[in-house]
């Protein structure tokens, strides 16, 4: 009897040993998640984030880790599937237990996510210009608002180019098409009739502009300035410009600002036909600093291809990664709550020579720019901010938001707080 206990005693303690490696294994990483399409018609632009989120992972490692453990990457591919945002949401918190979540860029794959990062009370840093509209708890907003990159951009048009007619031309989703009603309502409180605004939206993933491209040429040839403002998302923009060109239509007949168009899509392009086209963003490559050239100098050693360039949602990942360090240093924790909590008032510097401060409606303040396209696929500055603005979640210029602001600190704690009823609707603690 003594021999089987024994026996039974060191069975239990090898099954014990064998084990522990992998729980020790387990608890000392921090697990962050990447929740970027590498696959389908946004890898053009999303795949690019992905390896941005694996670059500040390895140099945080590198740092010594976060609370004395290190960071580890947990990669999915939800494959521009709107649906598939959310199942691969679900599983990142539920299944494998990330602590922070990385991710989306079209605003219908963060829709999509939304419901259930609330649901599990998980942690999404986004880091894409977007329509505005919405503020989350659980989301932090490191992309530009309406007021931060749109706006800007459309009196950028009005004053020094003098715009008169306005081709609103997007992807058929929730972003182009909220961002266009913002800007279209801008518009006719500006003084633009209504018959001086055309819209137009296409698919994702578009290529026959030819019809369309003409009917801007013939809108642009009523001897009014025109110019177009596009939210086209993705690979379609590859056609839709060298349609363009094929029609003759140069920056000086009809200037394009595009909102999603950055060094990464440009660099798989041909740019004789956008050379003085412009973009509208919060950072560009070009921009000569210490801290960017710094951050494209760690780009291209990470990423082993000098031809790699960087771009604006490369920065306001950058941004989100430094302050939920900082958030996470701060509390001693990654815990949901504690780190939403602390996140509020976090400064970090830009790669534009500014400070990041991260407000207490989960957005940034960011300077704007605009830039013109050159022939080697980079974008010159031809027209900033001076200092930076604060992100608006609620557009001022929208009947049914005009009244709302976004308050996440103690005693709002809430995303859409009625200043005119004092009182707070959805989401709120």
């Amino acid at each position: 009897m003594k021999f089987f206990n024994v026996l039974k005693q060191t069975t239990m303690l090898v099954a014990v040993c064998l084990t522990y490696p992998a729980f020790s294994e387990e608890s000392e990483t921090i697990k962050v998640g990447v929740l970027h399409s590498l696959s389908g018609t946004m890898a053009i632009s999303e795949t690019t984030l992905k390896d941005t989120v694996l670059m500040m992972i390895e140099e945080q490692n590198q740092l010594g880790g976060l609370l004395g453990k290190q960071l580890k990457a947990v990669v999915v591919d939800p494959a521009s599937n709107w649906p598939l945002f959310a199942e691969k949401t679900r599983e990142l918190i539920s299944k494998e237990e990330v602590d922070v979540i990385f991710g989306c860029w079209t605003s219908v794959s963060r829709k999509s996510v939304l419901p259930v990062i609330e649901e599990l009370n998980g942690l999404l840093f986004y880091p894409v210009q977007y329509e505005g509209e919405e503020s989350s708890r659980n989301v932090f907003y490191t992309g530009a608002a309406p007021n931060q990159q749109a706006i800007p951009a459309v009196d950028y048009f009005m004053n020094e180019i003098g715009v008169e007619r306005w081709v609103l031309a997007g992807t058929d989703y929730v972003y182009p098409r909220t961002t266009n009603k913002i800007l279209e309502a801008y518009l006719l409180a500006n003084g633009v009739s209504e018959e001086d605004i055309m819209i137009n939206y296409t698919p994702f993933g578009h290529s026959d502009w030819q019809g369309i491209v003409s009917g801007i040429k013939k809108f642009g040839s009523s001897g009014k300035k025109t110019g177009v403002v596009s939210t086209i998302n993705g690979d379609a923009n590859v056609p839709f410009y060298k349609e363009l060109g094929n029609q003759g239509i140069s920056a000086e007949d009809i200037p394009v600002v595009a909102f999603s168009v950055g060094e990464e899509e440009l660099s798989g392009l041909d740019t004789k036909p956008l050379i003085g086209h412009l973009a509208a963003w919060n950072y560009f490559q070009s921009v000569q600093t210490r801290e960017n050239d710094d951050f494209i100098a760690q780009w291209k050693k990470f990423i082993k291809d000098d031809k790699r360039v960087t771009n604006d949602p490369m920065e306001a990942t950058y941004i989100g990664f430094k302050m939920w360090v900082q958030a996470v240093e701060k509390t001693g924790t990654t815990d949901v709550d504690a780190v939403a909590e602390a996140m509020l008032g976090l400064t970090t510097p830009n790669l534009t020579g500014g400070i990041a401060v991260m407000n207490r409606n989960h957005h940034l303040s960011k300077p704007v720019l605009i830039g013109e396209i050159q022939a080697d696929g980079q974008i010159e500055v031809v027209w900033e901010t001076h200092g930076t603005v604060i992100g608006d979640a609620w557009s001022d210029y929208l009947p049914s938001s005009k009244d709302l602001v976004a308050d996440w600190a103690k005693p709002i704690s809430c995303g859409n707080f009625n200043t005119k009823t004092a009182k707070c609707s959805g989401q709120n603690f």
